[in-house]
C-alpha cells in the first residue's frame, strides 16, 4: 500500500516539475526582453526605370490581351433579341424554376465567384443543364456554363421574372419565378 502512495507522489512531483516557469525562452514576458538596436540603412537611390520588355523582346510593348470567345447557340445569333431587357446580376440570384424540353427542374444562382463566372447549379435537370456549374452576364445575355467553364446555353430577360433562350444543342430553356 505504501508503495502505491510513493508511486502516486512521484508521478505528481514529476508532472508538476514540467509546469515550472523558466526565465528566458518562450516563457519570458515581453517586458523583460531587451529593446532592439537600430541598424544603419544604406543610401536611397533615385532614377528612371528602363521600359518594360515584352515577351517578344521589344521594349515598351505589351502582349495583346487574351481573347475570350463564347459558344453561341445553334443559329449563331450573337446579338440579343430586340425585346431583351437589361440584366442585373444581383437580380438573378436565388432559386428559379426551369422549363426545358417539356420537363421542369430547379436552378440556383449565387454571386460566389467560380472561375470566370458565379457559382450556380441545378437539381432534377437532365441533359446539358445537369452539368451546369456556373453562370455569367455579358451585356443583355446570360451565359450558363458547365463545370469546366464552357457555355452550354444563353438566356435573355423577357420580363421581370422570366428569362428565355436556348441550349447549345438547340433545346429551348426558360427560367421563371
Amino acid at each position: 500500500m505504501q508503495l502505491r502512495y510513493v508511486a502516486t507522489m512521484a508521478a505528481i512531483v514529476l508532472s508538476l516539475a514540467g509546469c515550472q516557469r523558466t526565465s528566458g525562452g518562450f516563457a519570458s514576458s515581453p517586458s523583460t526582453l531587451p529593446p532592439l538596436q537600430a541598424q544603419p540603412v544604406g543610401g536611397v537611390q533615385s532614377g528612371a526605370l528602363p521600359p518594360p520588355a515584352s515577351p517578344q523582346g521589344q521594349p515598351g510593348q505589351f502582349p495583346d490581351a487574351p481573347q475570350q470567345t463564347a459558344s453561341l447557340p445553334p443559329g449563331g445569333a450573337g446579338a440579343p433579341p430586340a425585346t431583351a431587357m437589361d440584366v442585373r446580376k444581383e437580380g438573378m440570384v436565388g432559386s428559379w424554376r426551369v422549363s426545358n424540353g417539356g420537363a421542369n427542374c430547379d436552378m440556383f444562382l449565387t454571386l460566389t465567384n467560380l472561375g470566370s463566372g458565379s457559382r450556380g447549379g441545378t437539381r432534377g435537370c437532365s441533359g446539358p443543364l445537369s452539368l451546369m456549374g456556373s453562370w455569367d452576364v455579358a451585356g443583355r445575355q446570360v451565359n450558363l456554363k458547365d463545370r469546366n467553364g464552357n457555355v452550354i446555353g444563353t438566356l435573355y430577360k423577357t420580363s421581370d421574372s422570366r428569362y428565355d433562350g436556348s441550349l447549345n444543342d438547340g433545346q429551348s430553356v426558360s427560367l421563371s419565378r
